[in-house]
């Protein structure tokens, strides 16, 4: 059975996170991760065991203790009961990403609702774990990089003035990098102000242009080509790229139409633009892996494998050995993380103040000469 890619319909843009009601101002809540993971496990739990879906979110609403929990997923169940379709209703409550409700849409036009909702499952939980890894990871590295911070701030405003102030009173030539740390530590509160603004800038700078194809090209360009994280970034979206596919194909979806709702799965400005060009170079009788080779952000080890796929009429069952290979390398890569960045700031930390110590005390011996003189 085949998808109509013409039923796929991107949602309209969203409208602002919050919304006036009598009288004041309620900020619209998002939901976790966490509980998405529970919700599908659940869901698919119950429908396993035969209930229907109205059913089956019914006693899920009832027996959530949040409210908000509760009133979203009743909201999704009489949007279902009113005759919508569970993807749409799902779609409208602005809760759940493309890459959900299409799996979703996926399910219910293939009738393995209880096979997506499983993968569902499993996509968050591993989300979940790479978050926990993540910020395990760089927990460290980060409380480190803020107290630096604040003895740097705390070193040019205190203790290099006190300095300054000795070197003055003697009056004797100082060493051009302890005149360097001088200069710095008189302008460093516009100093900090300005790195301040600017990171304040790039925050509100990719707000506005996140949207524009260009800035995403720029921005992916440059962080894909960032030493060690660059190829991390690159993996995970490979890894939902294979997952996508898999989940398709296993639904018999068409090679077209899978690559079409995998491009707006994902997300990802370079396999979008890949994507596009591949289904082309399919419609003229190219063949996947042939396509897959035209674009470096695809490995030549993936591209391998889904050639050997094609050859055997296997391309689902490689695309879920390439999400588990690729699920492992990135949980491998981001432990190493940590082994990375620890070591780098140390060094880096030391560099810095070691150069502004030497910077200040070294004019110091030479003034104990003068005074023993």
């Amino acid at each position: 059975m085949s998808l109509d890619l013409s039923t796929y319909k991107t949602a309209k843009a969203e409208k602002k996170d919050f919304k006036i009601e009598t009288g004041q101002v309620r900020f619209s809540k998002k939901l976790s991760d966490k509980k998405k993971e529970i919700f599908y496990r659940e869901l698919g739990m119950l429908l396993k065991s035969g209930v229907d879906f109205k059913k089956a979110l019914e006693i899920l609403g009832n027996q959530s203790s949040n409210n908000f929990e509760k009133d979203l997923i009743l909201q999704i169940k009489d949007k279902v009961v009113e005759g919508r379709s569970i993807y749409e209703s799902m779609r409208e409550t602005k809760q759940f990403s493309p890459y959900e409700y299409y799996s979703i849409q996926i399910g219910e036009e293939t009738r393995k609702l209880e096979e997506v909702l499983s993968e569902l499952q499993k996509y968050f939980n591993r989300k979940i774990q790479m978050k926990r890894q993540i910020v395990s990871v760089l927990t460290y590295p980060a409380i480190v990089m803020l107290v630096t911070f604040l003895v740097l701030y705390f070193m040019l405003n205190k203790v290099v003035p006190m300095f300054s102030s000795v070197f003055r009173q003697f009056g004797s030539e100082l060493p051009k990098s302890t005149q360097i740390i001088i200069k710095i530590s008189n302008h460093s509160g516009t100093i900090f102000t300005l790195i301040f603004g600017i990171i304040i800038g790039l925050i509100i700078t990719h707000n506005v242009l996140k949207e524009k194809q260009s800035y995403r090209s720029f921005t992916t360009m440059m962080v894909l080509k960032i030493p060690y994280f660059g190829n991390l970034i690159r993996k995970i979206y490979i890894s939902r790229f294979c997952q996508a596919m898999n989940l398709l194909i296993t639904s018999k979806t068409t090679l077209i139409n899978s690559l079409s709702l995998t491009a707006k799965m994902i997300g990802f400005y370079p396999i979008e633009i890949a994507i596009e060009e591949i289904k082309e170079d399919i419609t003229r009788g190219a063949s996947l892996n042939e396509s897959l080779k035209k674009h470096p952000v695809f490995e030549n080890k993936m591209v391998s494998m889904v050639e050997v796929a094609e050859q055997v009429n296997q391309l689902e069952t490689m695309f879920e050995r390439l999400t588990e290979q690729y699920n492992e390398e990135i949980s491998h890569q981001t432990k190493m993380i940590g082994v990375i960045l620890e070591p780098m700031i140390i060094i880096v930390i030391g560099i810095i103040v070691g150069v502004i110590m030497v910077s200040m005390y070294a004019p110091m011996f030479d003034l104990s000469k003068i005074i023993n003189n």
